[in-house]
């Protein structure tokens, strides 16, 4: 497995992490079996990035990973959790970080995670379920930075979604270690210039702004939440289709454009579009960890094949840059 530094961090992560979201919902609705089963194979295979959050399953895929954890007692593997603060709490930030974090630490079974991400949306001015820029720094970083001083936490994380100007501002201070990005062949803004007229969110070369600041970039979205697949079938234990982030203003229009990059398939640079979708996000040298939703145990060691296989090779990225231009004008 391929080892990166992780940002100003000095850690060392496996390219590919274990993602225990609710979208794949293995670590969620799985059997306590085949869970466990995924988790020693990524162990055997050098994965040492474990992501899940509280509101994985209210709770859920939290006490599977802590149960599993107890179970394997691996050495030297790196624990990220989030916390998602509903608008009611806004008030009182810091007291609600610390209920939400000693309540994941319980349900992991663990006395300190090593990243804990903010999972909140942020934009310039918040409102509603969003939180300010202000907000962020003023508010969120001093709890958090408290909860570091206690030794709950190592590192201070951020998932990069709302606004870009906001996102840019929250990175550009330099006091998160950690951002998750969304990264994919359907949206690679955070990387490079998108064409004119691209139906997507433009992040503005985000990835420029974590490696000036030393922040480690966890890659999400990866398979745009399971369109990279190019098929709308769901597995049983699946999330419905979720909501895209930063690509088209449906899953049904992500399925779409994710079919007309075949191509790739086609002329044989991959078997499939998700080993397509993976190899593109370790391509970038920004990238530290990518994190690819699984349903059943087979489902990662697809995810392992396809990273086993490397990054992209460039004839592919030329092909995939092509494709992508087919796009532009078109409605988000």
């Amino acid at each position: 497995m391929e080892m990166r530094v992780f940002g100003r961090t000095g850690m060392r992560v496996s390219v590919l992490g274990f993602g225990c979201g609710a979208v794949g919902g293995l670590m969620v609705r799985g059997a306590p079996g085949e869970q466990e089963q995924a988790i020693a194979s990524a162990l055997e295979a050098g994965v040492n990035y474990f992501d899940t959050a509280r509101h994985y399953g209210d709770g859920e895929s939290e006490k599977n990973l802590g149960r599993i954890l107890r179970k394997l007692k691996p050495s030297d593997i790196v624990v990220g959790t989030k916390v998602r603060l509903p608008s009611g709490e806004f008030g009182r930030i810091g007291d609600a970080v610390g209920r939400s974090l000693d309540g994941s630490l319980q349900r992991l079974g663990i006395e300190r995670a090593d990243i804990f991400h903010l999972h909140n949306t942020v934009t310039i001015a918040g409102g509603g379920e969003s939180l300010s820029v202000k907000q962020v720094l003023q508010d969120v970083v001093p709890a958090f930075d408290r909860l570091r001083t206690q030794g709950k936490i190592r590192f201070l994380g951020l998932t990069a979604v709302g606004d870009t100007a906001a996102i840019h501002q929250v990175i550009d201070a330099g006091v998160f270690d950690s951002a998750q990005i969304v990264f994919n062949m359907l949206n690679h803004s955070a990387a490079a210039r998108l064409p004119e007229q691209y139906p997507a969110q433009d992040y503005g070369r985000l990835f420029d702004h974590a490696q000036a600041t030393g922040t480690g970039v966890v890659g999400i979205r990866v398979l745009a939440g399971g369109a990279l697949s190019g098929s709308a079938e769901r597995h049983p234990i699946a999330s419905p289709p979720p909501i895209p982030i930063g690509s088209a203003a449906s899953y049904a229009a992500d399925v779409e454009r994710s079919r007309r990059l075949m191509p790739l398939v086609l002329e044989g640079f991959t078997q499939s579009l998700t080993e397509a979708a993976t190899r593109f996000a370790i391509s970038h040298p920004a990238m530290g960890t990518i994190l690819v939703g699984m349903a059943t145990a087979r489902q990662f060691e697809q995810a392992l094949a396809a990273v086993q296989k490397g990054p992209l090779p460039q004839e592919a990225l030329d092909l995939l840059a092509t494709l992508q231009q087919s796009f532009a004008g078109e409605a988000r």
